[in-house]
């Protein structure tokens, strides 16, 4: 009988079992003097002394305006220093981070406040197009439990940053933390139209960045450059955590990613190791002054958040010197990551697979129809088991069932296989979540936005093949009788300031009917094709990716 698809990530390192605010007072302690955090575009320096003070700050300020453990507190703004203060100083007096994406339009900004019951949010006033005080002023009437919200530009969030520090009530108010509270919400799009809150605790996170940074090799001489947003779990936990636990320095490069900006980073700060979508490798390797940039300090990275094109990854290898550059694998409610190619794995091994289990991690491949584990070399679906799966979604049991079973297995929705030495590949996915440029889409949310315009009577959201992205979405269009042909330009502006960017779709196809299944169902698997052929993509679509 062949070896069943499952593996564990057996381990002599031990999990930690400390809150994150337990963490930064240690690492602090150790080496006060390392530089802990750079904001290129901010001209800000900290050492990890530094840090400790102005988180310990922000924290009494919390405690002073009465932010009880548990309840939630928003950060929508890009990355700056700001949002790490609040990401450390909210875990230190145990209130629940509710990260908001700062390119959410007003609907999602109102749901994800709402649904998570958010007391107090931080902000940043505007972020390129956004006004974010136009559009907190717009939807303040539907958050009744929203009591201050404090923008970053303003006076106000100088008095917080500035509070004076009361040692003994942020020490009272730590003995009542456990690593095991949850201490961050992360909103994932949603396949009933409405985002879900991925539900993690202090023990989830601070062990997924500190295992992350484990396989990286991380140690306090590494410099590391995060063009990716503190928003997600690739920035605040593999980035951040990481970094943490290892007392090394976060490079921050610019506010939202720019490709110069990030080149400049890493040459001028030296840094070690650089973080990345395959979208944004692509576009620093594309930079007219890539060669002018020295990056022979680079040794070792992440990119992940999409399948990875295995000529972009050699050329990650060769050009920028990331020999140990990795590939991850994973979700927002893993914490994220679940399998991790190694540093010592061959190319192939890294430019053609996502690697293999975590440490603490089990993974299981299974036949989604009798739930069976299946030999290796079957394509099933991934799930993972371990200190890592979410606490569930926030507030809503009857979704986190459909994903969590009762054994703790989180099903993923992904099609995978396993060798027989344990490595994984997505080969496709059995949910019909669209990852672009590694945003996750739910053509769900999308087309039931879409059913709002007057002139459309259905609507079908798919993921086509993009060079830039990995995906893109396309939208097949049935329009009411009598109503005039809807071109893409006309749907776009449709959609503008209402969804956010990475939902706008991109390819229109107006049809008379969709391709349906006996029983009614929509074939997408098929719509898929048929857009490929349409939109000339056959090219695209027949790139290699890991």
């Amino acid at each position: 009988m062949s070896q069943p698809s499952y593996e564990h990530g057996a381990s002599s390192m031990p999990l930690l079992y400390e809150t994150i605010g337990e963490c930064l007072t240690r690492v602090s302690g150790s080496q006060p003097d390392r530089e802990a955090i750079v904001s290129c575009a901010q001209d800000v320096r900290l050492t990890y002394a530094e840090l400790e003070a102005k988180v310990n700050a922000l924290a009494s300020a919390l405690l002073a305006h009465g932010i009880q453990a548990g309840d939630r507190v928003g950060v929508w703004a890009p990355n700056c220093v700001e949002w790490v203060l609040v990401q450390y100083a909210t875990a230190k007096v145990g209130a629940i981070l509710v990260n908001v994406n700062p390119a959410y339009r007003t609907h999602e900004l109102a749901y994800a406040l709402e649904q998570s019951g958010v007391r107090l949010l931080f902000s940043a006033a505007t972020f390129k197009t956004s006004d974010y005080r136009a559009m907190m002023s717009e939807t303040r009437d539907r958050l009744p439990d929203l009591q201050d919200t404090v923008f970053f530009e303003d006076e106000t969030w100088r008095e917080w940053a500035s509070a004076p520090i009361d040692a003994a009530a942020l020490a009272a108010r730590l003995a009542t933390l456990d690593p095991d509270d949850a201490i961050n919400i992360q909103y994932t799009s949603g396949t009933t139209g409405f985002p879900k809150g991925a539900t993690l605790t202090h023990h989830n996170i601070l062990n997924n960045g500190f295992f992350v940074g484990e396989l990286c090799g991380y140690t306090d001489a590494d410099r590391v450059c995060l063009p990716v947003p503190f928003y997600h779990c690739f920035g605040m936990v593999m980035g951040n955590l990481a970094a943490l636990t290892h007392t090394a320095c976060v490079v921050v490069p610019s506010p939202g990613f720019d490709p110069l900006a990030t080149l400049r980073a890493v040459a001028a700060e030296r840094c070690t190791s650089l973080y990345g979508v395959p979208t944004m490798f692509i576009a620093m390797l594309e930079d007219a002054s890539f060669a002018d940039h020295d990056l022979h300090t680079l040794r070792t990275g992440i990119m992940a958040g999409s399948p990875c094109p295995t000529e972009v990854m050699r050329r990650v290898v060769t050009d920028m010197h990331m020999d140990e550059v990795s590939i991850c694998y994973g979700m927002t409610e893993t914490s994220p990551v679940s399998t991790q190619t190694r540093r010592d794995d061959s190319l192939e091994r890294r430019v053609s697979t996502i690697g293999r289990i975590g440490p603490h991690v089990e993974v299981k491949i299974i036949d989604p129809e009798t739930g069976l584990t299946v030999p290796r070399g079957e394509v099933g679906e991934l799930c993972t088991r371990g200190y890592s799966v979410m606490r569930g979604y926030w507030d809503d049991p009857e979704r986190t069932a459909e994903v969590k079973d009762d054994a703790g297995w989180m099903h993923t929705g992904d099609l995978a296989t396993m060798d027989d030495e344990g490595y994984m590949n997505i080969v496709g996915r059995s949910k019909d979540m669209i990852i672009r440029g590694g945003e996750n889409i739910y053509p769900r949310e999308v087309e039931e936005f879409l059913y709002t315009h007057p002139d459309i009577a259905d609507a079908q959201a798919i993921g086509v093949p993009d060079q830039k992205y990995g995906e893109e979405l396309c939208v097949w269009i049935r329009l009411r009788d009598g109503a005039a042909k809807l071109d893409a330009d006309t749907l776009r502006a449709f959609c503008e300031g209402k969804l956010a960017h990475y939902k706008i779709p991109r390819y229109v196809l107006c049809v008379d009917s969709f391709p349906m299944t006996v029983t009614g169902k929509v074939r997408k698997t098929e719509m898929r094709e048929q857009s490929i052929e349409m939109l000339g993509l056959t090219a695209v679509a027949g790139i290699q990716t890991a």
